[in-house]
């Protein structure tokens, strides 16, 4: 333990604590920008500066450790002074016009301005300026970059893509897209942790969400709107809504407000894409000589992305089944059009997704087995469609709980749990295992799948053959995987990719808190739902045992294969 005063304050913390900590750990609060533990601890915005008594110059607190002894100062003059001229110079090369940003009100940077009481920038604006592809699904705003670093670390430390890295020298220094290429040239995954660690707009989705309203304004447009699982454990965080009280009925109240004609529940197609994604691997597993091992989940189109441009020899591993934002898209512009007896034209598909790479998914030109255009048309993210709760000023504290449409809307636990790393590969164990031996395991016999460690691997037997999963979320945990497998360290049956860590509840579409990683939290409300539902298992859903027998016929049935399979490598 060392000893030292900090502010006065005579505190006691572990040899090898940083001043940062140090003082967080005795309620000391020292303001931070581009740090981010274990990721970002590189003193670059100098903001963190502190005073050390008997040292001529000031240092960063998040980089530097106690010592035996230190006074230190978070609030002299000299720090005064140097943090506020620190933060003068960054917005002095900062697009500052928050009035139009999407992350007002949820900005570092403005946080810190506010607290230091800055209303004016006495040095000369300075802002970069570079084109960027529009219609991209990623959206990066030069004016607005601090040069922080954090998407560069989390892209080469987390992800292991490399897509960002420092351009220019000296005072032209700037973040770019690395080897100098276009983003659409290059390998990004589209999984959006660059924007979710960026503390202010510098990255951020496409905003999709006035074609959403324009389609809310026309009467002759029939417009559905699917909510996946993930969503659910963290909407209310952008309205500020505790996880108790912004549930998924509530947030179906709002959308109902909001005028969407239909609210379904992905969760139904979660299901399906159980019964579908789980016969097929049952079907592979029964006549194993003729397929390469393992297969591998296709349900998050940043994983494919990746494995795709990393390990193209390995696309015929994915199973074939669509992602259920996808399956969705194509039920309801055939299947729900039938119900409806309604021309599927007039029906416009939004998805309110935890994802950016979901944008991309939905635009791929094969993803029209509807017949009418793009099975789905529009996909916003967690943040977007916060966005527009507030835009029509709708007081979600006044709402009470409201049902989902049917029969689209009704979903199981196992599809709940398709938001968290491992839920997935649970999901289809569950099926997999009633598909075989023709009665329900224990709904969580196949636990042992669960965990916050990015890469996780199990043992079941299913009807006397041993059966080897493995999962895992984080792209550098899937890389490191795939290497495993590939030198033989490794070999598994099934496995189960997510591109973001803690699964699609850490995911690039999700409320972002700076500085926090909140996957593990909302998973646990993701189980806590499974472990409350009265249906528990994909086979299970009546909406699915219906939809089979009035339409589909069976899993991979010709008309199963048409609307919710795909061939990976024609995109």
């Amino acid at each position: 333990m060392v000893k030292l005063i900090i502010d006065n304050k005579k505190i006691e913390v572990p040899e090898g604590t940083t001043i940062l900590d140090a003082a967080k750990l005795n309620q000391i609060q020292i303001p931070s920008l581009c740090y981010l533990k274990d990721l970002n601890e590189i003193g670059a915005c100098r903001v963190c500066l502190v005073e050390l008594e008997g040292v001529n110059r000031l240092v960063t607190a998040c980089n530097n450790t106690v010592e035996e002894g230190m006074v230190i100062y978070t609030n002299s003059p000299k720090v005064r002074e140097a943090r506020r001229v620190n933060v003068e110079l960054i917005l002095s090369q900062h697009d500052a016009r928050c009035a139009t940003c999407v992350r007002s009100g949820n900005c570092s940077l403005q946080r810190i301005a506010n607290d230091l009481g800055l209303i004016d920038i006495p040095y000369k604006i300075e802002l970069s300026h570079a084109k960027w592809t529009e219609d991209f699904p990623l959206v990066r705003n030069y004016e607005k970059c601090i040069k922080c670093m954090r998407c560069i670390q989390v892209c080469d430390k987390v992800q292991d893509l490399h897509i960002w890295d420092l351009a220019n020298t000296g005072s032209r220094t700037n973040v770019d897209v690395s080897y100098n290429r276009r983003i659409e040239e290059s390998d990004c995954a589209l999984c959006g942790q660059c924007i979710t660690h960026c503390p202010v707009a510098a990255l951020r989705e496409r905003d999709d969400t006035q074609k959403v309203f324009e389609a809310l304004a026309k009467k002759d447009v029939i417009t559905v709107v699917q909510i996946a699982p993930a969503v659910r454990a963290a909407w209310g965080e952008e309205l500020g809504l505790d996880r108790e009280f912004a549930t998924a009925k509530r947030l179906v109240a709002a959308l109902r407000k909001m005028g969407f004609d239909y609210i379904f529940d992905t969760n139904f197609s979660a299901d399906l894409t159980i019964m579908e994604e789980g016969s097929e691997f049952l079907e592979r597993f029964k006549n194993k000589k003729d397929y390469s091992w393992p297969m591998f989940t296709s349900c998050c189109p940043g994983w494919v992305r990746f494995v795709k441009s990393q390990y193209p020899d390995m696309v015929d591993q994915l199973s074939t089944a669509k992602s259920p934002q996808q399956m969705f898209g194509a039920i309801s512009k055939t299947y729900y059009a039938k119900i409806l007896n309604v021309d599927p034209s007039r029906i416009f598909n939004v998805s309110i997704m935890p994802c950016t790479a979901k944008k991309y998914e939905a635009a791929l030109p094969i993803m029209n087995d509807g017949g009418t255009g793009q099975d789905v048309d529009v996909v916003l993210t967690t943040r977007e469609i916060g966005r527009m709760i507030k835009a029509d000023n709708i007081n979600v504290k006044v709402l009470e709980e409201e049902e989902f449409d049917v029969p689209l809307g009704i979903g199981t636990g196992a599809a709940v749990i398709f938001g968290v790393t491992g839920g997935v590969m649970e999901a289809a164990l569950r099926t997999a295992y009633y598909l075989v031996n023709g009665k329900n395991p224990d709904p969580d016999a196949f636990k042992d799948v669960r965990g916050e460690e990015g890469w996780r691997e199990a043992t079941f037997d299913l009807a006397g053959s041993k059966l080897k999963v493995a999962v895992a979320s984080g792209l550098g945990n899937a890389r490191k995987l795939i290497e495993a497998i590939r030198t033989g360290k490794a070999h598994y049956d099934f496995v189960e990719i997510m591109a973001c860590p803690g699964g699609c509840a850490g995911g690039g579409g999700q409320p972002i808190e700076d500085g926090k990683e909140l996957a593990a939290e909302r998973g646990k409300v993701l189980y806590g739902l499974d472990k409350i539902s009265e249906l528990r298992f994909s086979h299970e859903n009546p909406s699915i045992i219906k939809c089979y027998e009035d339409f589909l016929g069976k899993p991979l049935s010709h008309r199963s294969h048409r609307l919710l399979h795909t061939n990976q490598r024609d995109w």
